[in-house]
């Protein structure tokens, strides 16, 4: 697949596969998203802004460069911005595929990384040489400051530009919390909003500090998602309720959305309101208590994202789904275009597998033909790409000092 290299959140031939219960297939244009769904279907968006969690800076003990990525926390506490999980590499920056960057110095308990005005102390090594537990020094509204004039967004080689933060806020961004951004919103609009009120599709939303999409290192990554903090408001859950009780659809924009409501759906007493730490992995044998389909990216095999899609639909419908986009030219990553994958019969029967334990292996099916769907997108020519649009001005509620570089 190609990756989309240009932060464009809506690019006017971006494109949504949407794969039924029974694995059949449909393209069309992305905008047109509500018309896949149903009166009585409920869209649950991740509404967290993304913090800029990449931070370039020297390993004190020895004076080498490093970048340190912030890759977790236990709340979403705005007070409570000083003890970070992060991912730390040696010198060099984005433009460098992550699996070849060059591994930290060797750091101890105690050892200082000076990033910017920041000072972050090493608390606890995790087993791995790049994963630790830091600590930074100082006030929590000296530590947005810092984060704000020194931190960049997190990105990846694919990505030409150097990112600002307006490029990885979706619309509906308020509480600066992920890491990377919940990017399968960024097809939201005021229009596409508009078009599900109008066919009385509900919206709703809520925050979980999305993690880390890759490290880089396999065996780092088999450990993603790292366990992300989330906040279910109470709107939210009686939206879920009403939709189940008049028969419609929970459908999750993003696996972050899928990740939060599983989780909370999981615990003691049900799905309720209020604060939680998702733990889990979701993936084959997974059991689906609340979304009914997921909107995602174009992800590959290997990734956290698309194991959490084994949850939803079998290996051969995936291995079926990878080769019709391959084809078509669908593009990867998170400015790329999207799939809807709607939960097949019997995926809500199985038991959930806690997280670390081995994924049950499904049995490779055959790839076959299927009839497909196409709906043409207006104006543009199948598979060829368009101008990409210029900049487009957001409002977010964000802490001073990041609504400061917003506006910048």
């Amino acid at each position: 697949m190609r990756a989309a290299d240009r932060p464009v959140q809506r690019p006017e031939d971006a494109r949504l596969m949407t794969v039924g219960p029974d694995g059949s297939r449909r393209h069309g244009p992305r905008s047109a998203l509500a018309d896949h769904l149903r009166p009585g279907d409920l869209v649950v968006a991740n509404d967290a802004a993304t913090l800029p969690a990449s931070l370039h800076g020297v390993h004190r003990p020895t004076g080498a460069d490093v970048e340190v990525r912030l890759a977790g926390r236990r709340t979403l506490d705005a007070a409570d911005v000083r003890d970070f999980l992060a991912v730390v590499f040696g010198a060099g920056d984005h433009r460098t595929q992550t699996e070849d960057r060059p591994l930290p110095p060797p750091f101890a308990e105690g050892d200082v990384f000076e990033l910017g005005t920041l000072r972050a102390t090493v608390r606890r090594r995790l087993g791995h040489p790049r994963l630790v537990r830091l600590g930074f020094s100082g006030p929590a509204d000296g530590v947005w400051a810092g984060l704000a004039a020194h931190g960049r967004p997190i990105q990846y080689a694919h990505m030409v530009e150097p990112l600002d933060l307006w490029d990885v806020w979706t619309r509906v961004a308020s509480q600066p919390v992920a890491f990377e951004p919940p990017s399968a919103g960024f097809l939201l609009d005021w229009g596409l909003l508009d078009a599900l009120r109008r066919r009385g599709i509900d919206f709703a939303t809520l925050t979980h500090a999305a993690g880390l999409s890759s490290t880089g290192d396999p065996d780092l990554d088999r450990r993603l998602p790292f366990d992300e903090p989330y906040h279910l408001p109470a709107s939210t859950v009686a939206r879920i309720r009403a939709a189940q009780r008049r028969g419609g659809r929970v459908i999750a924009l993003g696996t972050t959305v899928t990740r939060a409501l599983e989780h909370a759906s999981a615990t003691p007493g049900g799905l309720r309101p209020g604060n939680g730490l998702a733990d889990q992995t979701l993936g084959p044998g997974s059991k689906l208590r609340v979304v009914d389909a997921v909107v995602t990216g174009v992800h590959g095999p290997g990734e956290s994202h698309y194991e959490l899609l084994k949850a939803f639909t079998d290996g051969g419908t995936l291995d079926a789904a990878d080769v019709a986009m391959e084809r078509r030219g669908y593009r990867s990553h998170e400015f790329g275009d999207s799939v809807l994958w709607f939960r097949r019969p019997g995926s809500a029967k199985a038991s959930p597998r806690a997280k670390g334990s081995p994924s049950p292996t499904l049995p490779r099916h055959q790839i076959l033909d299927v009839d497909e769907v196409v709906v043409p997108v207006p104006g543009v020519e199948p598979d060829v790409d368009v101008e990409a649009l210029g900049p487009e001005v957001r409002v977010h509620q964000l802490p001073l000092q990041l609504g400061a570089v917003q506006g910048a």
